[in-house]
């Protein structure tokens, strides 16, 4: 299914085209057709000579109500507008256009209405002029009266042609589906309608309604009056709701797959036309979909802006909207440059994030936003509508990273590994959490991944390039190299430490750079005796008591049990009663 919207001038015959394209009454509303004069959104469909099908959201237009209109066209790819030969260009026709403009719709047709009436040349003229500088310039154009028949199968054919240039959405794009309509059908409960842009979405998948954060499951669906248990955009949907009343849903609200968008009350836009942000009304109303949000806007730059809304909207980075000022009638059609936009608070901020956003695209990719977060989990990304970029840093299956703010953020531990290790010669390394905290990253695990030689982690610690042991622990553990070198197992005692000038500091320093082997928090030994000590234990008739491991060792038993313990921890020896042995002996 294809779906278009019209557009157009009051009583320029939009309805009328509708019912003579599709056999089918537009105007819902016993009002509409008292009255001659669509009030609400209608909806009609015909089987195109092609076999694909179209549908079609008749707007009003009168200029009361213009909100109805953009709720019904802001959803829709693709525009059939409408002027009368007899009255030529309106200035309804006028603001029809430019928000079809705003709205950035690149697809439609022409229809010049009421030919039995006057010469449609002049209003063809008058409609190209206005349509040059606009999203619907070239456009293909067609002469019809609704009344003779005169043109309707030309007008059917070039629709047909336009259905076949219609892109085809993603059918596994997330679902945002914009409410027009809702209603209570007995029996059945709660049936909301609206144009499926993209997405599929099948009975029994469950929606979150927002603003108000409802989960729906999906009960039954129909299209075109035929119910079917799965469908995908474009399309014109019924869905019958579980779980929520009737008087909770409104137009303007959206079902929307759960953590695939992001629902945000502040974003970041550019502005694509018309008056320059700094002269935009500072309280406007934001239109997407079929929602109108009121919004505050602070200007940035020259087209970039600042929206505070007054609800959550699903949102991702690239969707097109469009704000109106009611009192002054203006229009300016937005681009969304980010949904998750940084406070602005200190003085320059706001000129500073201007001329950021100044070399952003109108759709930025993910590269871009991954640029200015520096790191995010994929599923941010995601939530953002954008796609992990091939450039990242690929920190596992749940972080990315930007490739130079990486580069920067190692560079900047490092330096401060130095710093700490100057200042600090006798605890050269920084906890994991510290670090974590001067880096401003979200994860301890993403501290580990920025750690890479030179820098090594120990223990939970990060340490800096190695510039050799600092002077008071060198001179230590060259006194213990001497005094073990004759008896390398003779431990010494807690008070010859001292002498050699092993402050518990230094201890723990020459302990954590592995300048000194403790099997127990009072031994201290040079790194490798363990080793020495399996060799000579592996030369022991097996198996061995402790005594004879002592003795063997040339050591005390408080030494000889400590070694033996710490070989056990290891796996080296293995202990049975009071003896042990070497695996494999």
């Amino acid at each position: 299914m294809h779906v278009v919207a019209t557009a157009g001038h009051v009583d320029h015959g939009k309805s009328t085209l509708v019912r003579a394209l599709t056999g089918m009454e537009p105007d819902r509303l016993a009002e509409e057709r008292r009255r001659g004069l669509t009030l609400d959104l209608g909806f009609a469909w015909t089987d195109l000579p092609s076999g694909e099908r179209l549908a079609f959201v008749d707007v009003p237009g009168h200029e009361r109500f213009i909100t109805t209109m953009l709720a019904g066209l802001g959803p829709v790819p693709a525009v059939m507008l409408v002027v009368a030969a007899d009255e030529g260009w309106m200035p309804q026709t006028d603001e029809h256009l430019a928000a079809v403009n705003a709205l950035g719709v690149r697809h439609g047709i022409l229809v010049i209405t009421r030919t039995d009436l006057a010469d449609g040349k002049i209003a063809l003229r008058q409609a190209r002029e206005h349509l040059a500088e606009t999203s619907l310039r070239g456009v293909e154009s067609v002469f019809v009266s609704a009344t003779t028949g005169a043109g309707m199968d030309e007008l059917t054919a070039a629709l047909d042609r336009l259905a076949a240039r219609l892109p085809v959405p993603d059918s596994h794009e997330p679902v945002r589906l914009w409410i027009d309509r809702s209603f209570t059908v007995t029996g059945s409960g709660t049936v909301v309608t609206g144009t499926l842009a993209a997405g599929t979405i099948t009975t029994g998948d469950e929606l979150l309604l927002l603003p108000s954060g409802d989960r729906v499951r999906i009960r039954a669906i129909e299209s075109a009056k035929e119910q079917t248990d799965t469908i995908s955009g474009v399309a014109r949907v019924a869905l019958n709701l579980r779980g929520i009343d009737h008087d909770q849903v409104e137009r303007g609200m959206s079902l929307v797959t759960p953590d695939s968008w992001t629902y945000t009350t502040c974003i970041d836009v550019r502005t694509r036309f018309g008056e320059a942000s700094g002269r935009l009304a500072r309280q406007m109303t934001l239109h997407i979909g079929s929602a109108a949000v009121p919004v505050r806007l602070r200007p940035l730059g020259p087209d970039t802006a600042r929206l505070t809304l007054n609800a959550r909207l699903p949102l991702h980075v690239g969707d097109t909207a469009l704000l109106r000022d009611p009192g002054r009638r203006s229009i300016a059609g937005v681009s969304v440059l980010d949904v998750r936009p940084p406070t602005l608070v200190r003085r320059g901020a706001g000129a500073a994030r201007a001329r950021e956003l100044a070399s952003w695209p109108d759709r930025p990719t993910g590269e871009t936003i991954l640029g200015r977060h520096g790191v995010l989990k994929r599923s941010e990304l995601a939530v953002m509508g954008c796609a992990p970029p091939t450039t990242a840093v690929d920190l596992g299956p749940e972080w990315l990273a930007d490739p130079s703010h990486w580069e920067s953020l190692h560079r900047k531990l490092t330096e401060d590994l130095v710093r700490h290790a100057a200042e600090h010669p006798l605890a050269p390394g920084i906890p994991l959490e510290s670090a974590r905290l001067q880096l401003g990253l979200p994860s301890r695990q993403l501290v580990a991944s920025l750690v890479r030689p030179p820098l090594r982690l120990n223990e939970g610690r990060v340490y800096g390039p190695g510039n050799g042991l600092p002077p008071q622990v060198k001179d230590a553990v060259d006194n213990l190299r001497a005094a073990l070198q004759a008896s390398p197992f003779q431990a010494p005692t807690p008070t010859q430490l001292a002498e050699m000038g092993f402050t518990p500091k230094v201890l723990a320093a020459a302990d954590r750079a592995g300048a000194v082997l403790r099997p127990a928090d009072d031994i201290v030994l040079l790194p490798g005796a363990d080793q020495a000590a399996l060799e000579i234990l592996q030369a022991l008739p097996q198996p061995f008591t402790a005594g004879q491991a002592r003795q063997a060792l040339d050591t005390t038993r408080r030494v000889a049990i400590a070694l033996l313990e710490h070989l056990d921890r290891q796996g080296l020896t293995e202990r049975t009663g009071d003896t042990r042995r070497v695996p494999g002996d």
